[in-house]
């Protein structure tokens, strides 16, 4: 925008300066040569009238010649006497039409061929007949001082150009600079920061703009809190009846399966807890914070948990990691959902019995999490998408997957497994330690 308002600026300006100042130009032009002819008609009628007693005698024409020397110095026009008979005083010059017809009587001003400007006037009273002083012009000195006054209106031009193009720099910088500002606000609002406002600046327009954008935040801030406030007390509720689930897990006979059955409900309980502190906890919070954790830890607890629930239905959980932690860019917590969802739609979409094998890679650019199952696959060309998992469920699952994996700056690929079931492989960034923290668990 700044470029095209100095190009439009700078187009407009010189056009109005061409419309005004080659007039003025070809003015001044004019006016130089009028002047100068007004000099040399002057300087003709002043030598004409001292030649007239001069010549008027036999013996005048050495007087008249030494008249007509003097009025040829140096950078004066040529002044020339063509006599009755021919002789000339001064410089030679032909005897041209224009001095015939000056002979009857006539002073006037012509343009010879060869360029320049001439005067004659007539001396009449002279022995012998008309003589004709004549004064000629070069272009140079008719013109004389013209290329200054170009030079001094290019000048002008020059000046007022800059002066224009300088006001019109100015001009496209404010609004050049509301613009920018507008799209940082809208950029920070892309990225999450719900308390950035624009200020209102620059032409109507743009103010406008700047309003409509701020009232926008606010809505977007109010759809968002509500949602979350919704979520946080749908949260809340199931408190209570896993409260309730928790106290008939320790009523159970058997200690080995009261256990089991508690260690579920106390994991469910912190995944209740999570949705309300996530709900409840500026969105841009996580992304002001570093965060790691442990995926081959994270894997080992979770596939540890569900390996009963496996062996009851008589399926092979294997697990591989490598020994060392391969920490990447997630919350504990958010990996060990991750795990859980994979881990659980094997359960939820193969038939009893069918295997499954959960690997963590070491990755350059952070950690992989693969599952592979021995169900029958996905369908040809299906891709799971949030809300639609093609197996009856709520679809959301999956989508816990991508998301974390996209906001540690992995993906989520989906495929066929070795023996034509389903393989699912989350990558995730890594992450350095940062002073010294120590990976997150669940």
């Amino acid at each position: 925008m700044r470029r095209s308002i100095l190009l439009l600026t700078a187009a407009t300006t010189a056009l109005v300066l061409a419309a005004l100042l080659v007039p003025l130009a070809l003015l001044a032009r004019s006016h130089a040569a009028d002047r100068a002819t007004a000099d040399a008609t002057a300087r003709a009628h002043s030598l004409a009238a001292g030649l007239g007693q001069p010549l008027a005698e036999a013996s005048g024409r050495r007087a008249a010649a030494t008249i007509v020397r003097s009025a040829n110095g140096p950078g004066l026009p040529r002044t020339s006497v063509i006599l009755a008979d021919g002789a000339v005083l001064g410089p030679a010059t032909p005897v041209t039409d224009a001095v015939r017809l000056a002979r009857y009587g006539r002073a006037f001003a012509y343009e010879p061929p060869e360029g320049g400007r001439g005067v004659v006037v007539p001396v009449q009273g002279v022995a012998g007949g008309t003589a004709v002083v004549q004064v000629a012009l070069t272009d140079q000195q008719l013109y004389a001082g013209t290329l200054a006054s170009a030079l001094a209106f290019a000048g002008i031009g020059a000046g007022l150009m800059l002066l224009g193009l300088l006001f019109a720099d100015r001009l496209g910088a404010r609004l050049v600079g509301s613009a920018r500002r507008l799209a940082a606000v809208a950029d920070r609002l892309s990225g999450g920061d719900l308390t950035a406002r624009a200020e209102p600046s620059g032409p109507p327009e743009l103010r406008l703009v700047a309003r409509q954008l701020n009232h926008l935040a606010e809505r977007i801030h109010g759809f968002l809190t509500a949602e979350r406030e919704n979520a946080a007390d749908l949260a809340h509720r199931l408190r209570t009846p896993v409260a309730a689930l928790r106290l008939d897990a320790e009523g159970l006979r058997d200690p080995a399966e009261a256990e089991r059955i508690a260690a579920g409900v106390a994991a469910l309980e912190r995944g209740v807890d999570e949705v309300i502190r996530t709900a409840r906890k500026p969105l841009r919070d996580g992304a002001a914070r570093a965060v790691r954790a442990d995926l081959a830890a994270v894997a080992r607890e979770r596939a540890d948990f569900w390996r009963p629930l496996a062996e009851d239905q008589g399926r092979a959980l294997d697990f591989v990691a490598p020994p060392p932690p391969v920490f990447v860019r997630a919350e504990g917590g958010e990996l060990a959902a991750v795990v859980d969802a994979l881990i659980g739609n094997v359960f939820d979409h193969t038939p009893e019995g069918a295997g499954m094998r959960v690997s963590v890679l070491r990755e350059d650019s952070g950690g992989r999490l693969v599952i592979e199952d021995d169900g029958p696959g996905f369908p040809d060309g299906h891709v799971p998408g949030r809300g639609n998992s093609g197996g009856g469920s709520t679809g959301l699952g999956l989508d816990i997957v991508r998301r974390a994996a996209l906001e540690s700056g992995g993906a989520v690929e989906f495929g066929a497994a070795a023996g034509g079931g389903a393989r699912i492989a989350a990558s995730f960034g890594g992450a350095e330690a940062v002073g010294g923290a120590e990976a997150q668990h669940p």
